[in-house]
């Protein structure tokens, strides 16, 4: 549950109050009584005796949403006309259309769009498979597949429920990259049924997009994919996170003067985003990476581990230190959390080395509050939007599908995520670089831009290109 309110739990409160003065006051002072806070108001119509007026309100969650309506009710002279979840409403009917690209306004139109002349284009792409990269949608659309046992920081909650992520990830691929991206939620977590799944969709698709797969498994499936398919394969909860987290660290060791190389890094979460993590990181120079799970830390002398857990035990943690994440906290020069709320406390951040670097990105809870150590950690980072420093894969994701459509590339290459992590990082003015700003937003446009011409070239440099 958030602390603080939030969009995430917003409403929309039509009122009717009597039309007198202070009235407005009133229904101000009982809503922040309650706790909550007014964002907008919408909607203002005098109705002579009355006054009706929208009140967009953020609340801390469900609980708190009812106890706000309760206090907007006990208001004398106020009446409650409509209560509206916003993003529940948002939610209503899916985030996502089809919307034609091609005129249909007359019997000419229909002959090129469909019968007959369609037959030519069929007879084209039948003799030069490649041309469907250019003459059907393959050309700018990915697929999202997920099977929704790895949501969020939600877990395994089924492909119905993973739908409304996956639907959000499509709208923000058409947003911010103009890539149409389509939701596929499938019924199994089949490993091979996962793969022979994908494998019959490729004639559709331009790229494919893994999402909340757990691991081990999402391994597995990038892995056969990669080497069977001839477009790329992303598995966006491994590779954006790990691209964009590259970014963000580059950037707050500026700030703190710290070399990655001289670092303890402790990681919560090993499974497919804290072992991708983990190896850009590495690769990028750093030495000292331990790992932690549920049972504590990842090392060498454990029974219990699969295959990508004994993989890390065997790259990471060289002093083989072993016990739980807060006594592996004592010492640690940055924090990065991939796991679930509230893994941390106060007491382990204070027990970190001199300048603290923290990114706790559970969602939609982190590993620990930002407002319990913002003077504690010299640069915080989390997975919300509603605080500094969001470490969001939409920074990669998009830029890095549209460089690798628009170059005509069969794969993503390591190259092409360290190539979007440094012009992540590098869009971040140098002259602008402070604790709260070490990583731009999600908003600013340069970003894809810069991703997408970065990873394009990564990708004609590596060959991998139509």
């Amino acid at each position: 549950m958030a602390d603080t309110p939030t969009p995430a739990f917003s409403l929309r409160i039509r009122v009717r109050m009597d039309n007198e003065p202070g009235m407005l006051g009133k229904l101000a002072v009982a809503i922040g009584d309650a706790g909550a806070n007014i964002s907008g108001l919408e909607g203002f119509e005098v109705k002579t005796a009355h006054l009706d007026e929208d009140v967009v309100v953020n609340c801390t969650s469900e609980a708190h949403q009812d106890q706000v309506r309760a206090a907007v009710e006990a208001v004398e002279g106020c009446e409650i006309l409509e209560f509206e979840d916003r993003t529940y409403k948002m939610h209503e009917g899916g985030k996502i259309e089809v919307l034609p690209l091609a005129p249909l306004r007359d019997v000419d139109d229909l002959s090129m769009a469909y019968t007959p002349g369609v037959a030519r284009i069929c007879r084209e792409i039948a003799k030069n498979p490649a041309a469907a990269h250019q003459l059907t949608i393959k050309k700018n659309t990915v697929a999202i597949v997920s099977d929704g046992t790895a949501v969020l920081g939600l877990g395994d909650i089924g492909p119905e429920a993973a739908m409304p992520v996956m639907e959000g990830k499509a709208l923000l691929f058409k947003h911010f990259a103009g890539v149409d991206a389509f939701p596929i939620c499938i019924r199994t977590s089949s490993v091979d049924e996962i793969i022979e799944t994908v494998l019959r969709l490729e004639p559709t698709f331009g790229g494919i997009n893994l999402e909340d797969i757990a691991a081990p498994g999402a391994f597995e499936v990038e892995e056969r994919l990669d080497a069977a398919m001839d477009i790329p394969v992303f598995h966006d909860d491994q590779h954006g996170t790990a691209i964009v987290v590259l970014a963000a660290l580059e950037n707050a060791l500026r700030i703190v003067g710290k070399d990655i190389a001289d670092l303890k890094i402790v990681v919560a979460g090993v499974g497919a985003a804290g072992v991708a993590v983990s190896k850009i990181i590495m690769n990028a120079g750093a030495v000292n990476v331990i790992g932690a799970d549920r049972q504590g830390a990842v090392h060498t002398g454990r029974s219990d581990l699969n295959s990508s857990k004994q993989w890390f035990a065997e790259n990471t943690n060289p002093e083989r230190l072993t016990g739980s994440l807060s006594e592996l906290m004592p010492g640690a020069d940055v924090f990065i959390g991939l796991s679930g709320p509230d893994l941390i406390t106060r007491d382990d951040v204070v027990a970190m080395a001199k300048d603290p670097i923290v990114f706790a990105m559970a969602n939609p809870d982190p590993e620990i509050r930002p407002e319990l150590i913002q003077d504690v950690a010299a640069v915080i980072a989390t997975g919300r939007s509603d605080f500094p420093n969001q470490i969001n894969n939409v920074l990669a994701f998009p830029g890095i599908f549209r460089g690798a459509l628009d170059a005509g590339a069969t794969r993503i290459t390591e190259n092409m995520k360290v190539a979007a992590a440094t012009a992540i990082a590098d869009t971040v003015p140098s002259e602008l670089l402070r604790p709260d700003f070490v990583i731009p937003s999600v908003f600013d446009m340069n970003v894809v831009q810069r991703v997408a011409a970065a990873s394009a070239a990564a990708a004609r440099a590596d060959g991998v290109c139509r």
